[in-house]
């Protein structure tokens, strides 16, 4: 397995935060540049730069109404301008964001052969190799980023690939460099911190991650990732209706199943069986509103039934659906959980090997690992598995 990434080891100075001129929000970014393309509609640099903005705002709201403006931009423009580079580029991130990791790489590749030295262009080809689980170009495409354009958008990317392929020690350190770098979009700082601060829930810092949540709630408020982390925190303390509160505060922001999932949990462990149902019947908008949208592929939807034993058929439906599309631990993890749920424990636990065959630090693969190898009859297997979640973070609970 290779990874270096010697940009880490540049002077710190050269990674300080400075000091920057107030930044426009993106709402006064999007207000702005849409003011200037009604007095030039042909200027493809502004159309571009505002396509940008909607894909920021995107990632601020997860309204996928934003990723559509942003789509009629860049398709307006190649229409107009086939060659465009920055166009070309910008449709690249679109594809990444609806998840088209195929065409991300051979689009990049293309994009790649003109301009070898795109940093841009490299972290998504990175991107795209860690979602369909080929972590060695994954590590190549990030060295030759962080080495061109060290910086919050290259540490982070290194962080994520540091933990995946089981170095939690390096994947904080270089999160922690992501974060003193900076950056002038606050939500990306935020994102930053929130995955500092899963990194840290996952190997048992529960006081230290609550600690990074609330630092990302400070750089961007209501930022509905931070106050679920949050949530997590007060479960594992088992402080379960401050933990209710906080994920039915990122739920209000955002609907997201995986909050749906967590609700319904802590309502049944804390025997509020009408709110859980209620949660339930959330999932099952979401599953139809999917349905509606002709997605075929949800993998946090299909979790949240796997752990709730809910509507187990469509789950599997749904792990499927992005096996095809996604081949990283996460989803392996996933589809092993979801067969084992529908009785199907031998193939559970092929899939299980490859979800942790990276060493991720995920106490979620751990204990799952333990339920398919016990109905297996593998309890050797099952009491690692189990002492290895509990290694990770001894307040995890697979409820």
């Amino acid at each position: 397995m290779r990874y270096y990434f010697y940009s880490l080891l540049l002077p710190a100075a050269l990674c300080a935060q400075h000091p920057t001129p107030k930044q426009l929000s993106t709402d006064q970014r999007i207000t702005s540049l849409a003011t200037r393309i009604k007095s030039t509609p042909e200027d493809a640099v502004v159309r571009i730069e505002l396509a940008g903005a909607y894909l920021q705002k995107m990632r601020e709201t997860t309204d996928g109404a934003y990723l559509e403006r942003a789509r009629q931009l860049v398709d307006g423009t190649l229409r107009q301008h086939p060659d465009d580079y920055d166009a070309r580029r910008r449709a690249l991130e679109i594809e990444m964001m609806v998840h088209h990791f195929k065409q991300v790489v051979a689009g990049g590749s293309k994009l790649l052969a003109e301009r070898p030295h795109d940093a841009t262009v490299l972290g998504l080809v990175g991107d795209a190799h860690m979602e369909r689980g080929d972590y060695d170009r994954a590590s190549d495409a990030y060295q030759k980023m962080s080495d061109l354009r060290p910086g919050l958008a290259s540490y982070n990317r290194i962080a994520f690939y540091r933990f995946v392929t089981g170095d939690p020690v390096g994947a904080i350190e270089a999160m922690r460099l992501a974060i003193r770098a900076g950056s002038r979009e606050p939500e990306n700082l935020a994102w930053c911190l929130t995955d500092l601060g899963m990194m840290l829930f996952k190997t048992g810092a529960i006081n230290e991650a609550e600690r990074a949540f609330r630092e990302a709630l400070n750089r961007f408020p209501g930022y509905h990732p931070a106050l679920g982390g949050i949530g997590r925190a007060e479960a594992a303390r088992g402080h379960n209706e401050a933990a209710i509160r906080s994920i039915l505060a990122a739920q209000s922001r955002v609907p997201l199943p995986e909050y749906a999932g967590l609700l319904a949990k802590l309502y049944r462990k804390t025997g509020q069986t009408e709110a859980a149902s209620r949660q339930l019947a959330l999932l099952d908008v979401a599953g139809q509103l999917d349905k509606a949208a002709g997605e075929l592929a949800n993998r946090h939807l299909a979790l949240a039934y796997a752990d709730l034993e809910y509507r187990l058929p469509r789950a599997l439906e749904l792990a499927r659906a992005e096996l095809a599309v996604r081949e990283d631990v996460y989803t392996y993890d996933a589809w092993a959980w979801i067969l084992f749920r529908n009785g199907q424990a031998a193939p559970a636990a092929e899939a299980i090997g490859k979800a942790l065959a990276q060493n991720t630090p995920e106490p979620a693969f751990h204990a799952h690992a333990a339920a398919i190898y016990e109905s297996l009859g593998r309890m050797d297997d099952a009491a690692a598995s189990r002492k290895q979640a509990a290694a990770l973070n001894p307040t995890y609970d697979i409820r």
